[in-house]
């Protein structure tokens, strides 16, 4: 029999996790890996992923350049007038529709290969970090510290109620989790120090590390939010089984943004914005 995952061990994991959701979800906003434009900000609040976006526009004629970042002003992306504009509710659909679609895509791949790459952890560790990633970002959309961060992941993907004291962590192990986090960050910060952005192939691997590190709560992750079973159904069948496994996990990562909703409607008033 296995051993009893306890909350403590809960815990240890998901609070280097839920920091290195951070810079990623930085990435996700500011260094566009969907190959979107967006308006370059006030020189004050340039990065250098702007830059990369003027440079890539070069050979295009100034003042179309102007129209389009001008048009792109009311596109609602992160960064702009209409992002500035919208609700809390319309900036967490942003990030399942957009980031969803990216991180489920990821997690469905391994479904190319049928029952057979079913058998292996690959799919249930990527599901599991992308919902843990999305449901980080509605956390930071509603103003969650890293401690009710991990308290909002733990409740919908292991239907555990942590107790906050317990949540921000353990004084003793603070090197122990810089470390961690340093490593689940660290294909981000390549990224950025050799292009000056995070790129599509930087944030999948490191959503493939976020994966690993919580493959480490073994049974746990079978309590997240599944897809239907007609999608499973779909996903043990050869090629087409990535089919069935991307339309699984989107309806599984809605489900769990429904229970995240839940939670955030039954709780407290509290968010701090710290980083605890």
């Amino acid at each position: 029999m296995a051993e009893r995952i306890t909350d403590r061990h809960v815990v240890s994991v998901l609070r280097p996790f839920v920091r290195a959701t951070s810079p990623m979800l930085d990435a996700l906003r500011d260094s566009n890996p969907f190959f979107l434009v967006r308006k370059a900000l006030p020189a004050a609040t340039r990065s250098a992923a702007d830059d990369e976006d003027d440079r890539q526009l070069e050979k295009v004629d100034k003042s179309v350049r102007e129209r389009l970042r001008d048009g792109l002003e009311h596109v609602r992306l992160p960064g702009t007038e209409a992002w500035a504009a919208m609700t809390v509710a319309e900036r967490e659909k942003w990030w399942v529709n957009r980031v969803g679609r990216f991180t489920v895509l990821i997690a469905s791949i391994p479904g190319v290969g049928g029952a057979l790459a079913d058998r292996l952890p690959i799919q249930t560790t990527l599901a599991t970090a992308s919902q843990g990633l999305v449901l980080s970002a509605i956390g930071l959309e509603n103003g969650l510290d890293n401690a009710e961060r991990v308290q909002l992941i733990a409740y919908v993907l292991f239907n555990r109620e942590i107790d906050l004291a317990l949540a921000r962590g353990d004084k003793d192990a603070k090197a122990d989790e810089d470390a961690a986090t340093a490593d689940l960050t660290q294909e981000l910060d390549a990224s950025a120090t050799k292009h000056g952005r995070v790129t599509v192939k930087a944030a999948a691997r490191t959503l493939w590390r976020f994966g690993k590190t919580l493959y480490a709560l073994g049974e746990e992750l079978d309590k997240r939010p599944q897809g239907r079973f007609y999608h499973q159904v779909i996903g043990m069948l050869p090629v087409i089984g990535a089919l069935g496994d991307y339309l699984g996990e989107r309806s599984a990562l809605k489900r769990a943004v429904k229970k995240a909703r839940k939670w955030l409607s039954k709780r407290p008033s509290t968010g701090t914005g710290a980083t605890r």
